[in-house]
């Protein structure tokens, strides 16, 4: 069963509106909800491989004798190759089909999982690592296009709805199902489950999907700016990899030299994407969008919001574990206070607050988080290597009501002065630019985590220590957070109004974090985007 979505008037290069893509979608064909059930549950294992990682690194370190670099990379290898690819998948997709591109996707996404679940050493690790990051860069961009192109538009409020519970789901499960599988030791596997429970999922995806999913692509879909895409993907990694891998090789010239070719890559890159405008009109990244100020202060907020996360998330777990020596499965215990007060604070502030009192919302979310930082601050110098799963509860709820209050409404607040026809690319663009703050975050361990630790062989004390140091650093990046909401718009575009209600979507939308964008030039307006 294969439908093209219905061809646009000449350019819109942006592909066909929910009001067109509406037709291929008409036919009231009961197998779409089979192909909901399995886009969603692609959706559900990406962000769980996100989440489950973090709480099983102490395990993956022992076992594989791996250095520090070595974790960080496990963890920022996944979100640099997420990040470089998100775009590019999107375009992909709408140029060769959106089935096809997910089904490739998640093939190769369970085929890199086995790979993490086989590793032999920290090196194979990471390159499975960085295939898994690819990997979900091309079938995450394809989830919620083949929702939008599969439902009408009368259900795609509901369906989304429940997208929005299986981001929330992930997000909540993912710590505990790694610190469960990690504790059980299964077959005496240790850590490696983790990886290996993605290939039953994984399998019986790419057979439901070849039969239930309906194939769609974008008619007039732009060209892939692959010179665009090397040098994006050369600037992160030229600045991430010298973050990573500096102070274990005693922060070499090289390191500097390639952090200082940035800028001149970010030129480069810059006028390229300038000369491509002018000559097809097919540019990687939309520079008109950086003209609306409130865009440019959103891409801000997600990057240094995404720093934050990225810090925090590895640094903590490593603390509960290697500082003060608990089992994954305390740990992993120990987040639940958080998962839940993120979750009841994201749907408050959607619902309720943000349609009310716009950027406040945001801005008050910022604060929050760095008052629950503090408070985590105070009570770990007070209770030292002696504090308890109780003790942390009361800052780590703080600090997840101040990150739901962001997350949910974040994306929204920050289309909402897109220009209708550039809602795609700057969701993708927003969501690529989260990806690669937290690849940065997660670089940037190196110096105010590890940096301050004399010797990382010696567990317990120096940890904790270097864990308080950590958080001062995210302390400050929420302060940045806080002043530079001010450019957001005072008040989004009221949610489920104008176009959006016009195409049955909710208003919504996942955390940013967790999920790829909408494909940039796919038939998405402004629906949920993770």
């Amino acid at each position: 069963m294969t439908t093209e979505t219905p061809k646009t008037p000449p350019g819109n290069e942006t592909g066909p509106t929910p009001e067109a893509a509406a037709p291929a979608a008409a036919p009231a064909d009961r197998r779409r909800w089979l192909a909901l059930a399995i886009v969603m549950t692609a959706a559900f294992m990406d962000l769980v491989d996100v989440t489950i990682v973090n709480i099983a690194i102490p395990s993956m370190r022992a076992d594989l004798q791996a250095s520090t670099s070595a974790i960080q990379w496990i963890t920022a290898g996944y979100a640099l190759a997420f990040a470089a690819g998100l775009i590019t998948g999107g375009r992909l997709g709408d140029i060769y089909g959106r089935k096809r591109l997910f089904l490739i996707g998640i093939a190769g996404f369970t085929a890199a999982s086995l790979l993490c679940g086989i590793a032999a050493d920290p090196q194979m690790l990471v390159a499975s690592r960085l295939l898994q990051g690819a990997m979900a860069a091309m079938m995450v961009p394809q989830v919620l296009a083949i929702i939008h192109v599969t439902f009408p538009p009368h259900e795609r409020g509901k369906v989304f709805g429940m997208f929005g519970a299986i981001v929330g789901l992930g997000a909540v499960s993912g710590p505990m199902l790694g610190a469960l599988l990690t504790e059980w030791n299964l077959f005496g596997l240790e850590w490696r489950p983790i990886f290996l429970i993605n290939l039953p999922v994984g399998i019986a995806g790419v057979l439901l999907g070849r039969a239930f999913i309906t194939e769609s692509k974008a008619p007039h879909a732009l060209k892939l700016d692959l010179v665009g895409v090397l040098l994006a993907t050369l600037g992160m990694v030229m600045l991430i990899y010298p973050l990573t891998q500096g102070r274990e090789n005693d922060w070499p010239l090289w390191g500097f030299l390639c952090m200082g070719a940035v800028p001149f890559l970010i030129a480069g890159f810059i006028a390229y994407e300038k000369h491509k405008i002018a000559k097809d009109g097919s540019p990687l990244v939309e520079l008109s969008l950086f003209k609306v100020k409130s865009f440019a202060a959103g891409i801000a907020v997600q990057l240094t919001f995404g720093i934050a996360t990225g810090i925090f998330f590895l640094v903590w777990t490593l603390m509960m574990q290697l500082g003060l020596g608990w089992s994954a499965l305390r740990a992993g215990l120990t987040g639940i206070p958080f998962s839940i007060s993120v979750s009841v604070a994201a749907g408050l502030s959607v619902q309720k607050l943000v349609p009310r009192f716009g950027r406040k919302v945001l801005q008050a979310g910022a604060l929050t988080m760095a008052a629950g930082v503090l408070l985590y601050l105070f009570l770990s110098d007070h209770y030292g290597m002696e504090i308890t799963s109780w003790q942390m509860a009361a800052p780590l709820i703080v600090m997840g009501i101040g990150m739901g209050l962001i997350v949910a409404p974040l994306t929204d607040t920050v289309l909402s002065e897109v220009p209708r026809e550039h809602a795609g690319s700057a969701s993708g663009l927003i969501n690529t630019t989260g990806q690669m703050g937290n690849a940065l975050g997660l670089g940037l361990t190196s110096v105010v985590y590890f940096g301050v630790i004399d010797n990382e062989m010696v567990l317990g004390v120096p940890y904790v220590d270097a864990f308080r140091n950590a958080l001062w650093w995210v302390v400050a990046v929420m302060v940045v957070i806080f002043s530079v909401m001010f450019a957001l718009p005072r008040k989004a575009a009221t949610p489920g109004a104008g176009h959006e209600a016009e195409a049955g979507a909710t208003a919504e939308p996942a955390p940013a974090a967790a999920s790829g964008p909408a494909a940039d030039g796919d038939s998405l307006e402004k629906v949920p985007v993770g």
